[in-house]
């Protein structure tokens, strides 16, 4: 730690992602984390494509991590009165409904990667004009898919006897994962507050990202009453302030969702700047400043942040990527094929190829540039030469391809090609993947040597809130980040051959799957017929 760092004011950040909730600390002056724990988070696959979490392990984990970081500070002789700001940042669009009365969450909330929601979406498409699946994109910059809030509240509605009625009883409360986070931290049913931010509600379909509020037409769309949502604040503000925990009385004045936290984290303030995450899934965000930009080329249109009430929205484009992390945790997890995710990188550099074997890890479907909810996984150009190294390799390789067809897209839609692309995120740690990863893109990959941004972005929006009044996010005061730069080292001519034959491989996982209808018995959840 630098000199002062004890006197210094401290911004904290709670990071509540898909597998893990962490809680950081960080010193304004230098961007330094002073202190953080991590706690990982259960996934459950009741079915095949469904995905949940539980809101109650979610927000005792972050409790968990709040205090266990305290304890640290204890050790480190760093009074908590020096923490001047909380900001939260999140997986976006997964889904939370709770009872308002008794704080208890009413079903298991649905991830973004949950695919239950095929058949709902398939009726939302059906009754649009022209059966278009982008019929709301000129108010949403989305498309109707799977991965989107109010198609996962419209399930529950449609299929869970307790929220139907609570919707009913007027008890309900909808949320994504930073909505029921701040609701809990600020006193839940004694006095919690109910908001969102602009970057989180515009993943809802709900929200009109042009005029920066609820939508009443996509709520009739959707059939959702617009009383069960929170309010939409700026993502640099004081929403409240902490009620329980050591923390008590800290304002919570930040709030982005995990890809937005990330770009501003990454200080990609000038339109034009771009940053790729890789996390369990693969984000890449290009900031498009005041002025939302139309994607022909499947991209997404969204706010990436508004830094105060006074501010105006800035807007992104957006490419998602499902499967990025996650394909090295189902090579873990499922096949047994690497003991840790660290093993990956060293399978994978024994053979520094694939031989030919491409892996298409559309195991929910493929997103952008794609959106198409029917395609699976797929491994081909098997050979008896292949091994587990080569399979390593290939998923790794498929990461990068698919930030490649991004990228791609971004640049068509943009008109100005990216000469560099910014990186960050847990796998960002693994060099070999880096070094795919500018050999594919063809253009130099950069990687601060400090990768937390995303918890970073959000803290730096907490400090900067009026009245907190910590952190001066103008050109001359940001932090000075060191970075590391990975440059292409292959012929342009065999990253392109290499790229053709992924796109062959993904043509072969389309059209895969169709889809079963749900079977209801007495508002319980029957099993797929």
């Amino acid at each position: 730690m630098k000199a002062n760092a004890g006197t210094d004011p401290l911004v904290a950040a709670v990071d509540q992602g898909t597998s893990s909730t962490r809680f950081l600390v960080f010193n304004t002056r230098t961007a330094e984390v002073v202190s953080q724990h991590q706690v990982e988070i259960t996934q459950f696959f009741p079915k095949e494509g469904w995905v949940e979490e539980d809101p109650k392990e979610i927000i005792r984990s972050v409790y968990e991590c709040i205090e266990r970081t305290c304890e640290k500070l204890g050790q480190l002789n760093i009074d908590l009165s020096n923490i001047k700001a909380v900001g939260v940042t999140n997986q976006r669009e997964t889904t939370v409904v709770w009872d308002k009365a008794t704080g208890e969450p009413l079903y298991n909330a649905l991830v973004w990667l949950d695919l239950r929601t095929q058949s709902t979406v398939e009726r939302l498409i059906n009754k649009s004009p022209g059966k278009n699946k982008n019929h709301l994109k000129h108010k949403t910059g989305l498309p109707i898919s799977t991965y989107f809030s109010a198609v996962k509240l419209r399930w529950l509605l449609d299929n869970v006897e307790e929220v139907r009625r609570a919707v009913e009883e007027d008890r309900a409360m909808f949320g994504t994962v930073d909505s029921w986070i701040i609701w809990c931290l600020t006193g839940r049913t004694d006095g919690g507050v109910h908001i969102t931010d602009v970057s989180n509600a515009s993943r809802t379909l709900l929200y009109n990202i042009h005029t920066l509020d609820w939508d009443l037409e996509l709520c009739r769309y959707f059939d959702v009453p617009m009383d069960i949502l929170p309010k939409v604040k700026s993502s640099s503000e004081i929403y409240g302030y902490m009620k329980s925990s050591s923390l008590s009385g800290v304002p919570i004045s930040g709030c982005l969702g995990d890809q937005s936290a990330a770009l501003v984290g990454q200080m990609c303030f000038k339109e034009g700047h771009a940053k790729n995450t890789y996390g369990t899934g693969c984000f890449l965000l290009r900031n498009t400043g005041s002025k939302p930009v139309k994607s022909e080329h499947g991209l997404l249109t969204t706010v990436a942040y508004q830094l105060g009430q006074d501010q105006p929205a800035c807007y992104a484009l957006e490419g998602s990527v499902a499967i990025a992390g996650a394909v090295v945790r189902w090579l873990k997890d499922n096949m047994g094929i690497v003991k840790s995710t660290a093993e990956i990188e060293k399978l994978a550099a024994a053979v520094g190829s694939s031989y030919g074997c491409y892996f298409v890890p559309a195991f929910s479907g493929l997103y952008a540039p794609y959106w198409e909810p029917s395609a699976r996984g797929i491994i081909c150009g098997l050979t008896q030469f292949t091994n587990k190294n080569h399979l390593a390799f290939a998923a790794l390789e498929a990461v990068c391809f698919q930030a490649r067809e991004v990228l791609d897209a971004m640049n068509q839609d943009s008109g100005v090609p990216l000469d560099r692309l910014w990186v960050d995120g847990g796998m960002t740690s693994n060099r070999l993947l880096m070094q795919l990863q500018a050999d594919i893109l063809c253009i130099p990959v950069v990687r601060p040597t400090m990768a937390e941004t995303t918890a970073l972005g959000v803290a730096m929006a907490a400090g900067a809130a009026k009245g907190v009044d910590v952190w001066d996010l103008t050109g001359d005061h940001l932090p000075q980040v060191v970075s590391e730069t990975f440059e292409p080292q292959i012929n342009p001519n065999e990253s392109e051959f290499r790229f053709s034959r992924w796109k062959k491989a993904v043509q072969k996982a389309m059209n895969w799957e169709t889809i079963e209808p749900v079977s209801l018995s007495n508002g319980n959840l029957g099993n797929a017929t």
